[in-house]
């Protein structure tokens, strides 16, 4: 069952009213700080288990790997060299 923004503060505003002890006259502090709390955890981004790399550093992580296969054609592009 989804719940309204409202709704949300609502029992969340009730929930710190009854730990405060129930007391009279202090809706508009409850409502509040219900209303704090509910928005702030809407706006917050959601956690990432894993950081997502920029295109630019994606692009450079997969030359880093092809390093191994440059320098092979390195060595021969060498090799032929030092034949001539």
């Amino acid at each position: 069952m989804e719940h309204t923004l409202e709704h949300r503060i609502q029992l969340r505003a009730y929930e710190i009213w009854q730990a405060h002890g129930q007391t009279d006259g202090k809706a508009d502090e409850h409502w509040l700080a219900a209303e704090r709390e509910v928005l702030s955890s809407v706006s917050a981004p959601a956690p990432t288990s894993e950081v997502i790399a920029s295109p630019k550093s994606q692009k450079r992580a997969r030359a880093a790997g092809r390093t191994g296969a440059r320098s092979a054609t390195s060595n021969r592009a060498a090799a032929a060299q030092t034949r001539l």
